[in-house]
């Protein structure tokens, strides 16, 4: 069981890899970039959207949004462009990194910060 986790969650992260080339391949549909974009963005990313210590929503991103949406690029992209850049993800040896996607997080939890801060003041 452990071998399998371990397994899927490599292949998980070559997928995140072949999605990041084929965002750049300029043979991918706009519409599949774009979502491309925005998952590789969030798994890169440091940061999570909902943070671990929370209780059960933590890991929720992490064992279900992320690999639906992997599912979903990876089924607008078309078959034989999405096989290639798995070829190209596997024999590659360095993987990308996404620190804008943090900077984006971490501009979205301060603005709820700030958000409810006003909307406590209003309503006190």
């Amino acid at each position: 069981m452990s071998s399998r986790l371990k397994e899927w969650a490599r292949a998980l992260k070559q997928d995140v890899h072949a999605l990041y080339l084929a965002s750049r391949d300029p043979r991918t549909p706009w519409y599949a970039k774009a979502l491309a974009i925005a998952v590789v963005a969030y798994a890169l990313s440091p940061i999570d959207l909902i943070p671990d210590f929370i209780p059960v929503l933590g890991y929720l991103d992490d064992v279900l949004l992320v690999p639906l949406g992997i599912l979903l690029v990876v089924w607008l992209i078309p078959p034989g462009i999405m096989a290639e850049h798995r070829e190209l993800a596997a024999g590659a040896q360095e993987r990308p990194a996404n620190r804008a996607a943090a900077v984006v997080i971490v501009c979205i939890w301060i603005s709820s910060i700030v958000l409810v801060g006003w909307l406590v003041s209003q309503y006190l």
